[in-house]
């Protein structure tokens, strides 16, 4: 850090008077005088990963409903792309979830949620799974997920809409349950690996985390689930079942693997999610003007 100290009391050239010729205050027996120090913002401390995220993300998600600018994506997956689990305080985390008081045994693995911070426009939240855990395919209405693999190795499968304006079709009754959709991503993941994101239409907005390992996932949800925005939970079927061939995309066989059918489901009962409170360092706000100079250092170095 570059500081510049002025008036150090070194010398006549270290001490700046005042024009006014007023005598300064005397402490000790001597004259004080003012010390001003300047941070040069070029070489102040960067601020912490988690400060700086929150910090993008307060600008990236102006409202409920913002999808983020371009800039602003770039930015969060950037920052997430470094981040490890030392900078969400994981042994933290996992600490509280021991001490949570939750269920110590169950048929099917529990699923651990701690919220790190939640707003209207946004929510950051670390879910701990344990081996042979699944999060089930379930979409995020008009929301943008940032998720980032912290620890372990889980498999990820996303979907999006064959076509936004596609008819559900009705399955056993009056009610449309049934989908076609497209397969986005169906890949094995290891940490530490870069950040996916989804968007309202794109990007795989529907997925599904299967866990091989113990894994923890640290996602940031834009806006957050609510109680006007739940979410909706699939299963998916095999494309080919579900065809004949009349069907218009009957002879494309290379599109025919990356087809699914999505039959909308109720909750499913084997899922169970424990909430435990977050015990890291608090959230201070205060810290933005460390960003503000760290981030025009790197819209500086983009420019060049």
């Amino acid at each position: 850090m570059k500081v510049t100290v002025e008036g150090s009391g070194a010398g006549p050239a270290a001490v700046k008077r005042r024009r006014s010729g007023a005598p300064g205050r005397r402490q000790s027996g001597g004259v004080s005088v003012r010390r001003r120090v300047r941070v040069d913002a070029a070489t102040a401390p960067e601020p912490a990963p988690l400060q700086r995220l929150l910090a993008a993300c307060r600008r990236a998600f102006g409202g409920p409903g913002t999808v983020p600018a371009h800039h602003d994506v770039v930015l969060i997956r950037d920052i997430l792309d470094k981040m490890g689990p030392e900078d969400v305080h994981l042994r933290a985390v996992t600490k509280a979830a021991a001490a949570s008081g939750g269920p110590r045994t169950h048929p099917v693995p529990i699923i651990t949620r701690t919220t790190i911070y939640k707003c209207k426009n946004f929510s950051v939240v670390v879910f701990l799974l344990p081996p042979g855990a699944t999060i089930p395919l379930h979409n995020h209405p008009g929301m943008t997920v940032f998720s980032k693999l912290l620890l372990g190795s889980l498999r990820v499968t996303s979907y999006d809409w064959a076509e936004a304006d596609q008819r559900p079709v009705a399955v056993g009754g009056d009610r449309p349950l049934l989908r076609l959709a497209k397969l986005v991503l169906d890949a094995d993941l290891s940490a530490p690996c870069d950040a996916l994101v989804l968007f309202p239409e794109s990007g795989g907005n529907m997925h599904r985390f299967a866990a091989a390992t113990a894994c923890a996932v640290l996602d940031v949800l834009g806006p957050p689930y609510s109680g006007d925005r739940d979410c909706t939970y699939y299963q998916d079927l095999p494309y080919r079942r579900h065809i004949d061939d009349t069907d218009e995309a009957a002879g494309d066989e290379e599109q025919k693997p990356r087809l699914g059918w999505l039959l909308e489901t109720r909750k499913p009962k084997e899922l169970h999610m424990y909430e435990v409170p977050y015990r890291g360092p608090p959230i201070l706000w205060k810290r933005r003007p460390a960003f503000d100079s760290w981030r025009r250092q790197q819209q500086q170095h983009k420019g060049q």
